[in-house]
């Protein structure tokens, strides 16, 4: 997994630097890790995401192509692939690449999120895949149940949990199932938004660290910090902001943006956040150069929407 987030970053930190100059001791450390990839690769690589974000999919999957050749077996660029296919409504290909990746990475929450998603716009089962992943995998069970929840599919997601050994992340995923299910059948429910105010409480211990982190522009921490954060607690989406805000100031605009809108599903009623997540995501926009979304999110914080 580290590895993996670390592809991401140096290649998102290279991306930046047509936007921004970036900081010496950012540069030095890409530096190191840049040495793995040939030139090419990563020009095919940047282009493929830059391509991507303007919604140019042909060109972005021709790309991704390249990198495939270049990197046979380099699960991000699978996962690439299988979003710029989806993006284009050409399921059957997404889903082989999305299928590739995860089966790579089994206990990564994207890869299979990116599956479930493009399974979802055929109408497909997960059982019609079932045989060709690691389905066994007690986190991607997990993770599963999770991402079924964020897609308000609350009767599959319970009957993954089923299956599950009990644990904080069962409890407290079926309390949100039961919520949501009744807010559906009485849509004036208020929700009831636990305030994190107990610094004994470990979830309020990380915020209030990532606060302090966002606070001094410690990015590099954060980025680490919210990676773990998330694992352990999927279900708070203020990691989720944490996390894309990290990405998005360590060079990896587009994948900050996608923790970031995935990040909005699993929000009630704190305005306070939600505008915060606006925010980060006109940034990320803005610097994969697509001022129309940028642009919508701004619009959402003025209007209140």
């Amino acid at each position: 997994m580290k590895k993996k987030l670390l592809v991401w970053m140096v290649l998102g930190a290279s991306m930046v630097m047509h936007y921004d100059t970036y900081a010496q001791e950012e540069q030095e450390s890409a530096d190191v890790y840049l040495e793995e990839y040939t030139d090419e690769f990563q020009e095919n690589f940047f282009e493929g995401l830059k391509q991507k974000g303007i919604q140019n999919y042909d060109r972005a999957v021709d790309l991704f192509l390249k990198c495939k050749q270049l990197e046979p077996n380099n699960s991000v660029v699978d996962y690439e692939l299988a979003k710029a296919y989806m993006l284009d409504k050409k399921y059957v290909q997404a889903q082989d690449y999305a299928i590739e990746a995860l089966v790579s990475e089994p206990e990564d929450y994207w890869y299979l999120d990116n599956l479930l998603t493009i399974l979802d716009k055929q109408g497909s089962p997960i059982e019609s895949i079932k045989q060709r992943i690691p389905y066994d995998n007690n986190k991607l069970q997990q993770n599963m149940a999770v991402s079924l929840f964020k897609m308000k599919k609350y009767g599959d997601a319970s009957k993954v949990l089923d299956d599950l050994e009990n644990s904080q992340l069962k409890s407290d995923l079926n309390r949100k199932i039961r919520d949501s299910l009744q807010k559906d059948k009485d849509p004036k429910t208020t929700p009831i938004v636990q305030k994190e105010e107990n610094l004994d409480d470990p979830v309020a211990q990380l915020k209030n660290q990532m606060e302090q982190l966002i606070a001094v522009s410690d990015f590099k921490k954060l980025l680490n910090d919210s990676q773990e954060a998330l694992d352990s607690y999927p279900l708070q989406p203020y990691f989720y902001y944490a996390f894309g805000t990290a990405l998005n100031n360590t060079g990896n605009p587009n994948k900050g943006i996608e923790v970031l809108e995935s990040g909005l599903d699993y929000l009630l009623d704190d305005e306070g956040l939600k505008n915060k997540i606006y925010k980060q995501l006109s940034e990320g926009y803005t610097k994969i150069g697509n001022t129309q979304k940028a642009n919508e999110y701004l619009n959402k914080i003025n209007s209140g929407l």
